[in-house]
């Protein structure tokens, strides 16, 4: 088998020889006067610092540094008046050295990136995260803790693999190199190595807003990355009219952050065309980008959105601008929230079409209309379980609960069911309610 060639410029990223020389990645100028010369010179911090569109002051903001290295980006950020906390996955000497000379409040941790999500550091406006992503195995998935962690913005910095050559062309699919051992730098724990497209289309997959090229050059790429969307400048149009929302898997309310789940959206619009580029979805205060829309067939258009990370558990609001337009009215969906339903009662069923008590008239199908007290507000057509006899039937409708505490639910009966006395009854997470029996008839 013919051995695989290595580009010499990946090679050439090698340079912990001259760290070894130098000792020190960053540079500093400090208090007393002196002045340590790292591999990155204190202009280019500076310039590097100039292009994050981090506000000037960041007091009362809360800023996370993954990978701090000597620090630098963290000791600026406190200067400017953040709270910052500053990890990396083994301890730096020479942080702790500046840490002391600068007698810095900086929370320094240690802890591998992927112990982030369980440590309870909380959230951030801003997080820093910059040489990581190349050194991870699981890129997609740390670009969604990063945007998990994030509340304003995020800031990405990788090598990419073309930063000299790129060009955004339409249609072109992003690439991404892996490399197996050394192949990059020499490093044993360089995993990728993706495009300036690639870059910036995995920064958009992990759910960020908005998604904008800082600069590219070299074999550097960043990118700025945005949990909301921008300002609206002009309102040129009405809002859409957001009819519903489901889960695209279970077609209910319910969502889980720790599952791949999508949102279908529902509107109604004075437009004749809408393309996803001009959706503005939001979801618990987060933006969130369209992967698709389509003219429905009743008139109405439907959106799909990934679930964007990062969510708080409880009810969660939903809302859809387009670019030109302020936001519609609010629907809700219901994220990492436990189905408790009470005592689940029973208490009337009727045919969903006549309306005749305790019966259903079967033509090529038959419905049902059900009226039930017990189930809990995040209760959806996924939770429920509505059987006749031991046939679990398709649900197409759970309402409101009325001011008796009942829920309407509709339920289709199959037009094969036998005719005569059947037991209908109700269940929400295992909490079954009492049978109430049903005729079923021929029209």
């Amino acid at each position: 088998m013919e051995t695989p060639t290595v580009r010499p410029a990946r090679r050439g990223t090698d340079f912990s020889e001259e760290l070894q020389t130098k000792g020190w990645y960053h540079s500093f100028d400090l208090p007393d006067g002196t002045h340590i010369e790292g591999i990155i010179p204190l202009h280019a911090l500076r310039w590097r610092w100039s292009q994050y569109p981090i506000p000037a002051d960041l007091t009362g903001k809360r800023l996370l540094d993954t990978g701090a290295w000597d620090g630098w980006l963290s000791f600026e950020a406190e200067r400017r008046g953040a709270e910052v906390l500053a990890i990396d996955c083994v301890e730096i000497p020479t942080f702790l050295e500046i840490h002391r000379k600068l007698a810095s409040r900086v929370d320094y941790r240690v802890l591998d990136f992927y112990e982030l999500t369980e440590a309870g550091i909380g959230t951030f406006d801003y997080v820093l995260f910059l040489g990581i992503l190349y050194h991870l195995k699981h890129p997609l998935l740390a670009l969604e803790m990063v945007c998990a962690l994030t509340t304003d913005t995020a800031i990405v910095e990788s090598f990419v693999t073309d930063g000299d050559t790129w060009r955004q062309r339409t249609g072109d699919v992003p690439t991404m190199e892996f490399y197996e051992t050394d192949e990059l730098g020499n490093q044993l724990d360089n995993w990728i190595g993706p495009s300036v497209g690639c870059l910036l289309a995995l920064c958009r997959a992990a759910g960020f807003a908005r998604v904008e090229l800082l600069f590219a050059g070299g074999n550097q790429g960043a990118a700025a990355c945005y949990r909301k969307w921008e300002p609206v400048e002009n309102r040129l149009q009405d809002p859409p009219e957001l009819i519903a929302v489901a889960n695209t898997r279970t077609t209910g309310i319910n969502f889980s952050t720790r599952k791949e789940h999508y949102i279908s959206c529902w509107f109604r619009t004075k437009q004749e065309n809408v393309t996803r580029e001009q959706l503005r979805f939001e979801v618990g205060g987060f933006g969130v980008p369209a992967l698709f829309v389509r003219h429905e067939p009743d008139g109405a258009w439907l959106g799909n959105f990934r679930l964007p990370p990062g969510l708080r558990s409880g009810w969660n609001d939903v809302r859809l601008r387009f670019a030109d337009s302020d936001f519609g009215q609010t629907l809700r969906i219901a994220v990492d929230m436990p189905v408790q339903p009470g005592a689940v009662k029973l208490g009337g069923a009727c045919d969903g079409n006549n309306f005749v008590k305790n019966t259903v008239t079967l033509h090529e199908r038959g419905w049902i209309s059900a009226w039930v007290q017990g189930l809990p507000e995040n209760c959806d057509r996924d939770n429920i379980r509505v059987l006749l006899d031991s046939t679990r039937l398709a649900i197409e409708f759970v309402g409101d609960e009325d001011a008796d505490g009942n829920r309407q639910i509709n339920a289709i009966v199959p037009g094969n069911t036998e005719k005569g006395e059947h037991l209908l009854t109700v269940e929400c997470a295992g909490v079954r309610s009492e049978a109430l029996g049903i005729q079923v008839t021929a029209p």
